[in-house]
């Protein structure tokens, strides 16, 4: 079943979460000060992973109740390799002051000399970086202008079975063209919207302590047209509603599951394959780098691995057509966390 939501409060009276389902839009509004459950439970972030043929950036603004996090990632997809820095921010708890929604308001975050802006512009979004202290002193600075052309995104409402103060609202807009240049240790990189896109992860919510989640992304061109994808599942009761969609020229076409199969005791290795209950969904993914992070506090953990590679496979759209789709760049990632 895929119910579609329908507009109103993101949570009713009582902080819970009102309406479970998906939408193409941002239909559910979302307050914080609606939350039934501590503040330092509410987990709100802002992501972004922009990507070209040979290499990509990644930024993580993150407000985790007891703890907030300012992430940077650069991948080096020609060489294989990628540099990841966190800064952890204790106990902000409302104070990095993450926008209610995704399509207004600025967010402005920095902690001694890392410096991290997303900025509303007409016709789309601009991100800033500053990191003079880069991998070891490099430095990683520029700025990104992310198109928004006219197009549907993925919405989700999510419950927590047995946890009625828990709740997950989601949203993905993929297929951003990106324009701007990333200087890395002295040396520019630029970023052709004809072949560099992005995607944007705006998460607010009360998540269960253990979790495990999958999730796979991929924007780009299929003969011509601007098409993408979100995957994923493992969190949450997803039986009002799964995150899967597809992108085409703009318009959302709804999946039901989608499920990951992982090589054994590799990531970036064997390839990955990908079905679908019905068959709309069929692909498989040839990993080029794996951006792996591990912290084990005991109470606290994060096992991240999060892939990139390239697609190969088909999808079905809604009219029933059959899209086939080769080497399309993208990721797609296993992460547990107990937090």
């Amino acid at each position: 079943m895929q119910r579609e939501l329908t507009p109103g409060d993101l949570l009713d009276g009582r902080g819970r979460l009102a309406e479970a389902g998906w939408a193409r839009s941002e239909v559910r509004r979302y307050d914080r000060d609606a939350v039934a459950a501590s503040r330092l439970r509410i987990k709100e972030w802002d992501y972004y992973c922009v990507l070209t043929p040979e290499y990509g950036l990644a930024l993580t603004v993150a407000d985790n109740g007891y703890m907030g996090l300012l992430g940077v990632s650069w991948l080096d997809l020609t060489g294989r390799t990628e540099v990841t820095e966190n800064v952890m921010l204790p106990f902000p708890m409302g104070r990095m002051g993450l926008p209610a929604g995704a399509d207004a308001g600025d967010v402005l975050a920095s902690h001694k000399d890392l410096r991290i802006e997303y900025r509303h512009v007409d016709g789309g979004r601009v991100l800033s970086v500053d990191h003079p202290g880069f991998d070891g002193g490099r430095g990683l600075s520029g700025e990104l202008r992310l198109d928004r052309p006219p197009t549907d995104r993925m919405v989700v409402a999510t419950p927590f079975t047995g946890a009625p103060k828990a709740f997950y609202y989601n949203q993905k807009i993929n297929c951003l063209p990106a324009t701007g240049e990333i200087t890395v240790g002295g040396r520019a990189f630029a970023f052709d919207p004809a072949t560099a896109f992005g995607v944007f992860d705006w998460g607010r919510g009360v998540w269960t302590y253990d979790n495990t989640w999958y999730w796979g992304s991929a924007s780009g061109l299929v003969d011509g047209r601007p098409f993408g994808f979100n995957i994923g599942h493992g969190f949450g009761d997803t039986s009002a509603a799964t995150e899967n969609m597809l992108f085409v020229d703009g318009c959302g076409h709804k999946l039901d599951e989608v499920t990951f199969h992982l090589p054994a005791d590799t990531y970036d290795g064997a390839d990955w394959t990908f079905t679908s209950n019905d068959g709309r969904f069929e692909m498989t993914f040839a990993p080029v780098l794996d951006r792996a992070a591990s912290t084990d506090l005991k109470v606290l953990a994060s096992i991240q691995h999060q892939v990139f590679g390239r697609f190969t496979g088909h999808v079905v759209l809604d009219d029933g057509s059959r899209l086939e789709v080769r080497d399309l760049l993208g990721f797609a990632e296993k992460v547990r966390n107990r937090w």
